[in-house]
């Protein structure tokens, strides 16, 4: 069984102006222990998904249908008191800015081992451990705990808020643009230890990026969103080296090419839709070289064209990329 099974996930946000069609439809496995990276523009709807795993959306989120199994149970429909057993035990998130959720006037350490105390009836001193073993497990000196955010480099504070996801054990953990705001080098360093903490403690993680170079490289398998829907779900190779939605393909196109071949970059024309009138039929297919009139008519299935491929689009460019 599946460690996360979401199914045709649907939730709106309910504006002045109207409803924005954040997340339409979308379905997806995370299976224990694996690596998925989710990737789109900003707006795409790829937070909102994490947000409603966790059921932290604000008030003017709204559910319209699908269902969230985390080890069989439903997210969505259990009560809150039930969530909360969940949140941090089963399923914890890095947030974006994580940096700047440290509170400034709390000592680092205290702040994680309060998220300790409060799942686990641990003393301080258990709980102080705990916290010591997590700072050696991410690449922070134990003695670090006792400082404040302040005194921490960007790095470090990111290295602490990983520290504190983990610090329950939880077997998920979504990362959402976790090297935001970092040097490159310091991303691939940030990257490179919580891909080898997942291995090491066997949990799953949800990547969530703009970048989907940054994410491919610690991903099993790649996830594509535009403008609310998941367009292409497939193993990273093959989202790299077969892609078959139009979306997916343009995105490859505007990377150069690490083998250093010289190509031109392909830019994509066109904006992203407005999520409160989006268009109808297919959402892509304003930007869509290979758009027909049934592309403009109704959404495309969302179907698996090869062995754990799946693509939704009404003409899938297979073997052309």
């Amino acid at each position: 069984m599946a460690l996360l099974d979401v199914k045709n996930l649907t939730m709106h946000y309910t504006t002045k102006m109207g409803d924005v069609h954040a997340v339409d439809n979308v379905s997806f496995t995370i299976e224990p222990g694996e690596a998925i990276g989710l990737v789109g523009e900003s707006g795409c709807g790829k937070t909102s998904i994490a947000l409603t795993l966790l059921r932290l959306l604000p008030d003017n989120a709204k559910f319209l249908g699908g269902s969230v199994l985390f080890e069989g149970v439903d997210l969505v429909r259990i009560p809150e008191e039930e969530i909360r057993k969940i949140r941090w035990r089963g399923i914890s998130m890095i947030f974006q800015a994580a940096m700047n959720s440290l509170n400034p006037v709390y000592r680092v350490g205290d702040q994680i081992i309060e998220a300790i105390q409060t799942h686990f009836p641990i003393t301080y001193q258990e709980a102080r451990k705990r916290v010591a073993e997590l700072f050696d497990l991410v690449g922070l000196a134990p003695e670090l705990m006792d400082r404040y955010p302040h005194e921490y480099s960007g790095g470090m504070k990111q290295r602490a808020v990983i520290a504190m996801a983990l610090s329950c054990s939880p077997k998920l953990v979504i990362a959402d643009e976790p090297t935001t705001a970092l040097d490159v080098i310091v991303q691939d360093r940030i990257l490179r230890r919580i891909d080898e903490v997942r291995k090491q403690l066997n949990m799953a993680m949800l990547y969530i990026s703009h970048d989907i170079a940054v994410i491919a490289e610690v991903s099993q398998r790649i996830g594509v969103m535009y403008a609310g829907n998941l367009v292409e779900f497939a193993d990273t190779v093959t989202i790299f080296k077969n892609p078959a939605h139009p979306y997916t393909i343009a995105l490859m196109s505007a990377f150069p090419s690490i083998k250093g071949e010289k190509r031109k970059l392909q830019g994509l024309p066109g904006e992203p839709p407005d999520l409160l009138r989006p268009p109808s039929g297919c959402r892509f297919h304003p930007r869509c070289p290979f758009a027909t009139a049934v592309c403009t008519e109704s959404p495309a299935e969302y179907r698996e064209i090869h062995p754990q491929h799946y693509v939704a689009c009404w003409h899938p460019q297979v073997g052309r990329s």
